[in-house]
């Protein structure tokens, strides 16, 4: 694994650290062009993109350690590019940010977070990257050819599932709908609703190989990650069914009613 990819002038470069730079990155010129398309204060979403990523990491780091007393420590607070990050609480956090900043910039709130959830499945998807070079969220053995031996404690694991690279996939599979979904001219929030109901199938599928090895069964024989995508998949399916079933007219959200 590569953990530390290179130095400059002494500083190690963390590869997590820098794929989720580059998500962010990309994911921040797409809005960007996406808002001039759809009439959105273009300039605002640089300023929301960087409050949601801000609260996002804090929250996934904060709710990833209350999750894990027994073997994290709020003294490495900080220390996000070794992995260990919450996505459900990121999003929980990062949601309850871009709220807030709406409010006090009277700014749609559901057109924004429709704005910026393609660009959240792509900073994802190469987030995930970072954990493949980190050499966390592994899966099981298996016997399948693109089995990877990951370093774990000072020794290699037996060919695993790389499951950092089908959570890549899933994810850039995701931010492909998202943009064929945008085509749909459903009301605002349908694109953000709509990613977290993917996102709750992904995370509950790519689990299962995790389970016992990167991820721990905590109620019911499901992991904690999956308990919460079963939660999202419901909220997100019962939103769309009750709200979302048809098309309106196109809003443009630059200013709150």
């Amino acid at each position: 694994m590569h953990s530390t990819l290179f130095t400059i002038f002494g500083l190690p470069i963390r590869s997590y650290g820098l794929m989720m730079v580059i998500g962010f990155s990309l994911g921040l010129w797409r809005a960007q062009r996406a808002a001039q398309r759809r009439g959105l204060n273009s300039d605002r979403v640089y300023d929301l993109a960087l409050t949601v990523l801000l609260s996002g990491v804090l929250g996934a780091r904060l709710v990833y350690i209350l999750l894990n007393m027994r073997t994290e420590s709020f003294r490495e607070f900080f220390a996000v590019w070794n992995g260990g990050l919450s996505f459900h609480g990121g999003v929980l956090f990062a949601v309850v940010a871009a709220y807030l900043f709406t409010r006090k910039t009277k700014l749609s709130f559901w057109a924004y977070t429709d704005l910026l959830a393609p660009s959240v499945a792509i900073g994802y998807a190469f987030t995930r990257i970072g954990c493949f070079l980190n050499g966390c969220c592994y899966g099981a053995p298996t016997s399948l050819p693109w089995g990877v031996r990951f370093m774990e404690n000072g020794t290699l694991t037996p060919p695993s599932h790389p499951t950092q690279i089908y959570a890549f996939l899933a994810s850039l599979l995701i931010f492909f709908v998202l943009t064929r979904l945008e085509k749909l001219n459903r009301a605002p929030g349908f694109i953000f609703t709509s990613y977290l109901g993917l996102y709750g199938v992904y995370r509950f599928l790519i689990e299962f190989p995790r389970k016992g090895y990167s991820a721990q069964e905590w109620f019911m024989g499901l992991t904690q990650a999956q308990v919460v995508s079963i939660a999202m998949i419901v909220i997100a399916a019962i939103v769309i069914l009750a709200v979302y079933r048809r098309p309106s007219k196109p809003i443009v959200g630059v200013r709150a009613a």
